[in-house]
């Protein structure tokens, strides 16, 4: 510790509070510091106010009281552009890009200039900083031809073009396979060496111990300490953000007697555009397993569960069988999700878009969890007594952060809503569970809660489908991983035997060996002899 504080402090936050309204204190009295030419971590768990503190350095809040110090200097910084003044720019978790233009005309934007703009001049100068810091970027290209990685990358670069010294990364690796994730480490370990700040905002443990020197943590809005990662470990840095023992264990117990649930064959389907979003894909699900579905965003998982749920049209010649538990088999093909759940076909779904397609923002804990049963009534009048009783357990069990049960669920955090959403489709008791990012934007010990949850339906005999970014969560939790590249199947692999490796390679790559006409069976044992 000693050495640390031998540094120079790059940013002193002292004192600092910010509330929103008169229940919701976000930050309470924070002091920290950050070092010039570290890579901080932030941890905490949700509503713990690590976005909001980092927000008022990126000048989108304004403490309520404290001061902020930068290079030993008191600042007010009230907008974005006193921040890029001071040196600071924040990457948020959504770019703010235009896709039509191109990474120079993206990173100029907004920018001042006497005359003429001599875009010529920028593209050298973005040139020179994709070269310094090994940037696989180009001026002229389109963001519309950009992967998320090259986005993420151009954001940074829009940064580093204003004259930042401090940089903060909101979930940088949200969306980015193992193989995009350790290039941008690498391009970090760069920016620290030219003497850079670095400053990650995440929920991934692993790559807090593999990037960061020293690691920073917030509970309940309170800054608890901070302590060098070289001295950290998985367990003590959640006791620390959880204020109490805890155990980081995924189960996975073997599949018990599993039965056919789900027969996919030949499932295609466009979007709006008429271009194909899923081609000729195959495969098969059973009650007891946890199926789990990889691949880079917009490869096609969000369609796929949509259009087991109903909420797809898929082209023809698609099939989709349901073997129920009673023994009967039907088709879901062209029926509303209505008519499915009229079918007796059981199905929960936790889709991407929490509050554009899972929940109703207007309305409480209560109003959602009563969406999901009202039609269960024997009478005009609608029953509220067991989706209170839902809403409270789902509120104990999950500790959703709420001023009420009534409270809209619009007003919570993000990963609050997430935990609302998660609960109330797990009470369901389906017989297929279709989650979609069912942990994105929750805390490490919530996290853990939902896993266990998900377990404990596979022990019922559920078929648990499980659409995941953290592949180290994939490969620990589930029993069969699908992996999705250009909406191809691209590998069905064992969970237990393959690596975080080859599902990377997959992802990004469609291996001529495995034809998407392949029976699920015959998928897998070509993708066992690669």
């Amino acid at each position: 510790m000693a050495e640390q504080n031998t540094q120079i402090t790059a940013i002193r936050i002292q004192n600092v509070t910010k509330s929103f309204g008169t229940k919701v204190v976000a930050n309470k009295d924070v002091t920290m510091d950050i070092y010039r030419g570290e890579i901080l971590s932030l941890l905490g768990e949700n509503g713990s106010g690590k976005t909001t503190l980092m927000n008022m350095l990126a000048g989108i809040y304004f403490p309520d009281s404290g001061e902020i110090f930068v290079n030993g200097k008191p600042v007010s910084i009230r907008s974005p552009y006193d921040a890029h003044a001071l040196g600071i720019g924040m990457i948020h978790q959504h770019f703010k890009l235009v896709d039509v233009f191109t990474a120079a005309e993206n990173v100029v934007l907004g920018l001042k200039e006497e005359g003429k703009f001599n875009l010529a001049a920028a593209g050298k100068r973005i040139k020179e900083i994709c070269d310094a810091y090994g940037f696989d970027i180009h001026p002229e290209q389109k963001v519309y031809d950009m992967t998320v990685s090259q986005k993420q990358t151009l954001e940074i670069v829009k940064a580093l073009y204003r004259g930042a010294e401090i940089l903060i990364l909101d979930e940088p690796t949200a969306v980015l396979t193992p193989q995009e994730a350790d290039k941008l480490f690498s391009v970090l370990r760069n920016m620290k060496a030219a003497g850079k700040t670095v400053i990650i905002i995440t929920h991934k443990l692993q790559e807090v111990l593999a990037i960061s020197d020293r690691v920073a943590i917030l509970r309940k809005g309170e800054f608890v300490g901070a302590v060098p990662t070289s001295e950290a470990t998985e367990l003590s840095l959640t006791e620390m953000m959880v204020g109490k023992k805890v155990e980081l264990n995924i189960e996975r117990p073997d599949p018990v007697d599993p039965t056919l649930r789900l027969q996919v064959r030949n499932l295609s389907c466009h979007n709006h555009e008429g271009l194909p979003v899923l081609q000729n894909v195959n495969f098969d699900i059973y009650g007891g397993e946890i199926f789990g579905i990889a691949g880079i965003s917009g490869c096609g998982q969000k369609e796929l569960l949509e259009a087991i749920a109903g909420l797809q049209r898929v082209d023809e010649n698609s099939e989709i069988i349901y073997d129920a538990p009673d023994g009967k088999r039907e088709s879901l093909i062209g029926k509303s999700p209505k008519k499915i759940k009229e079918m007796g076909v059981s199905l929960s779904f936790v889709p991407e878009d929490r509050l554009g397609m899972g929940l109703v923002g207007s309305m409480g804990m209560v109003g959602n969890m009563l969406l999901k049963d009202y039609r269960r009534g024997h009478t005009p009048l609608t029953e509220t007594k067991p989706s209170k009783e839902l809403a409270e357990e789902v509120r104990e069990e999950l500790e959703v952060v709420t001023p009420s049960l009534n409270t809209p669920v619009r007003r919570l955090s993000g990963g609050n809503v997430q935990k609302v959403l998660v609960g109330r489709e797990i009470a369901a008791a389906p017989a297929v569970l279709l989650t979609a990012y069912a942990v994105r934007g929750l805390d490490i010990n919530t996290s853990y809660t939902i896993y266990h949850l998900l377990n404990e339906q596979k022990k019922k005999g559920v078929a648990v489908v499980y659409v995941g970014e953290d592949l180290d969560v994939l490969l620990a939790l589930s029993d069969k991983i699908l992996v999705l590249c250009g909406g191809k199947v691209s590998g069905l692999v064992d969970a237990r035997t393959t690596t975080k490796e080859e599902i990377g390679y997959l992802m990004t790559n469609l291996p001529e060996e495995v034809h998407t006409d392949a029976k699920p069976e015959e998928a897998a044992k070509e993708d066992g002899q690669q």
